[in-house]
């Protein structure tokens, strides 16, 4: 497959990786995307991957919980001072008032329903007129709807960039409310992926641990001194490095810390190599092991919600399960998390 400038360029936009490395990565993968942005991220140079695309699309997410119901929908317009008029936000909250009575499936569905407010028109025909009084172009992107008989909280941040919907398994009361209406702030903020780590599936622990291994052995410089000895023994016995390389080492080799400052590309290049090259035996490593257990931890502190540091923590330790686990206490019951859904304005849409 040829591999293009603008395949190359979308890449990069998407990764923050040099050109050569995602030109590299799509050759490697016969440009398919997602395996180059997984090759980059084994490599480590991928060092802004965003989970949904390159955010661009203006307009705003929107909110609302009513008697057990909640929906949550995302209204895009062309430019941001549509998106603060006030016609533009009174549609958008009819818009989810439709949602929350609607038994629509997606949005194809409630555009071809009879509007909430004109029965004798549809939705799609009160988006046309507003697109008409608004004069700018407008879509109903997405939403999502919640029902339960425990409590849902809601949270707007920035006028309508981020929103959020949580589910409690709680009882309805004013303490519990509050709580899971700081716990949706902490969801707008910190963007985690998942309730808990029970939540993740094998294969997905799986991908992000070989992952984690890979990127840990083409960066040979953060690894245990002992791998990295090995490493840099073979590199020289095996003349994998120029001569010029080779004094380098001879000369630094006292302070492994600043080594790699002094050595080419292409002499880290080949440690990296050596490193993918003896990967069975290094995982045998009970402290390489350890290392990536390390990272994995970290990661999964970082996308699962019970693991995150509480953002209102006043000690700026507590997870988010310890405060629950506090509130829970504090109300004489459990307060459990059932689900959550998070919609960030323009994710995925390209101007």
């Amino acid at each position: 497959m040829t591999i293009t400038a603008a395949m190359v360029k979308e890449l990069r936009e998407l990764t923050g990786a040099g050109v050569m490395a995602c030109k590299n990565a799509l050759v490697e993968t016969d440009g398919n995307q997602e395996a180059a942005i997984e090759v980059l991220r084994k490599k480590g140079e991928a060092t802004a991957v965003k989970k949904s695309g390159r955010i661009a699309a203006e307009g705003i997410v929107y909110t609302l919980v009513e008697d057990g119901k909640a929906a949550i929908v995302e209204v895009n317009s062309e430019t941001d001072f549509v998106a603060k008029n006030e016609k533009f936000q009174t549609f958008v909250g009819n818009v989810a008032k439709q949602i929350v009575a609607s038994d629509a499936k997606d949005v194809e569905e409630l555009l071809g329903e009879a509007w909430i407010l004109d029965p004798a028109k549809t939705v799609k025909d009160e988006l046309v007129s507003q697109i008409a009084v608004i004069g700018e172009n407008m879509n109903i992107r997405r939403f999502e709807k919640l029902e339960s008989e425990g409590v849902i909280s809601s949270y707007i941040h920035a006028g309508g960039k981020i929103g959020v919907l949580v589910e409690a398994d709680a009882p309805a009361n004013d303490a519990v409310t509050a709580a899971i209406k700081t716990i949706a702030m902490q969801i707008a903020a910190m963007n985690p992926q998942y309730i808990s780590r029970n939540d993740i599936s094998a294969d997905e622990l799986a991908k992000m641990r070989e992952i984690t291994i890979d990127s840990a052995l083409n960066e040979p410089d953060t690894l245990p001194k002992p791998i990295l000895m090995n490493l840099l023994n073979k590199a020289v016995e095996s003349k994998a490095w120029s001569d010029e390389d080779i004094a380098i080492y001879e000369e630094k080799k006292s302070n492994l810390n600043y080594l790699f400052n002094f050595l080419s590309k292409e002499a880290k290049a080949a440690v990296a190599e050596i490193a993918m090259n003896d990967k069975a035996e290094i995982m045998e490593n009970k402290i390489f092991n350890g290392l990536v257990e390390g990272r994995v931890s970290k990661q999964l502190k970082e996308v699962c919600l019970l693991d995150q540091t509480y953002v209102m923590a006043a000690d700026g330790k507590q997870t988010v399960k310890a405060y629950l686990a506090e509130v829970s206490k504090e109300v004489g019951a459990p307060v459990a998390l059932k689900s959550f859904i998070r919609f960030e304005t323009g994710e995925g849409i390209e101007k």
